[in-house]
């Protein structure tokens, strides 16, 4: 197996290893699929998905966010921050490429507000999944998987796919200390079906390879999700110590490359000067944070100076945040879709990670 080094970041990682994973992008060249984010996501209130009544459901401590701690140690990547770390050679090429060839999906840096995060506790029964179709081996963990009573999938009411999107189902189980991420999950009728796994080790901290370079995980760049999500309740209490996700169409992305912190690419169609998966960008130091409409969206702007954002899949709606139907507070009124979209990507630098590895699927997985 080719490894490639972090550079300025290694050094601060611990050697680790976890568990393995899925990806998205319809219409994907890739082997290995990336289904686009493609809808044009709104706010909870434009998608129905807004403080539903889920507290007074039957969801309760069964399945309620966790919303404050870390899902993994300290030293992970995410928490590290990267405001003075060293810029790559192509920063500024990457950066006005995309802005001359359409830049953020939807022509704008949008933010998505539907992934769940759902918390087992002691009454949460494991569940046995009939692999799909879109489970892949050996990057997905074949295991039991923690099921909340009352819980949800990505953009959906319950456990049912209806919608036929990504429908990520992540659930933190503190009882084994393992973050369990699924893409593509589907419980109908009481059969439970599953697309890939990663149940993410939550002591652990991930060297370089993550779960394995060429691996895949819920994540079309092979990273933990619930760690890159923002919830309202940090906006609120004013502050995001960590990475944010960010995604791209899959024709803006570099194809055939990914580079550390991620170990795989879902199906990335761009050429040499696009970015590539798994970069981590950071918003200039200069950019004019008074000129945001919100103190919410400058929050975001704040952590996207410190920490950064990593693209990590394919799709339309460019930042990532955490659904508001179990937090305490409620984007209603915080943070809006559109509040950051006069942010460009030529607002953005793009620091060193690393040389770009060559994209051949061939996962080598680390010991779950």
């Amino acid at each position: 197996m080719r490894r490639h080094g972090l550079g300025w970041l290694i050094a601060a990682l611990a050697v680790g290893c976890g568990g393995g994973g899925g990806a998205s992008d319809a219409g994907s060249d890739s082997a290995r699929p990336s289904m686009d984010a493609s809808r044009d996501t709104a706010s909870p209130g434009d998608t129905g998905i807004a403080d539903s009544g889920a507290r007074d459901s039957g969801v309760g401590a069964d399945a309620s966010a966790p919303v404050a701690g870390r899902y993994l140690p300290a030293d992970s990547w995410m928490y590290q921050p990267v405001d003075e770390a060293p810029l790559s050679a192509d920063s500024d090429t990457v950066t006005r490429w995309l802005a001359d060839n359409g830049g953020w999906g939807l022509g704008r840096l949008q933010i998505d507000f539907s992934i769940e995060v759902l918390q087992a506790t002691a009454d949460t029964p494991n569940r046995t999944f009939t692999q799909t179709g879109d489970f892949y081996s050996p990057d997905c963990d074949a295991v039991e998987f923690p099921v909340p009573v009352g819980g949800f999938l990505e953009g959906e009411d319950g456990y049912e796919c209806v919608s036929d999107g990504d429908c990520h189902l992540i659930v933190v189980d503190r009882r084994v200390n393992r973050l369990f991420e699924m893409w593509r999950g589907n419980i109908v009728g009481g059969e439970f079906f599953g697309g890939c796994v990663a149940a993410w080790d939550m002591t652990r901290t991930y060297a370089a390879e993550g779960r394995g370079d060429q691996c895949t995980s819920a994540d079309a760049a092979g990273f933990p999700i619930a760690p890159l999500l923002f919830s309202a309740d940090e906006v609120a209490a004013g502050e995001i110590a960590h990475a944010i996700r960010f995604i791209l169409p899959n024709a803006r992305m570099r194809a055939g490359f990914y580079v550390h912190p991620a170990t795989h690419a879902g199906g990335p169609r761009g050429p040499a000067s696009a970015p590539v998966y798994g970069t981590r960008w950071r918003l200039r130091a200069d950019y004019p944070l008074d000129s945001l409409p919100n103190d919410a969206a400058r929050v975001v702007a704040r952590a996207l100076q410190r920490y950064g954002m990593a693209l990590s899949d394919g799709g339309n709606v460019a930042l990532t945040a955490q659904s508001d139907r179990l937090t305490d507070a409620k984007w209603d009124g915080l943070l809006g879709p559109r509040d950051l979209a006069d942010i460009q990507p030529t607002d953005f630098e793009v620091i060193d990670t690393g040389a770009p590895i060559a994209l051949t699927y061939d996962c080598v997985r680390t010991p779950y």
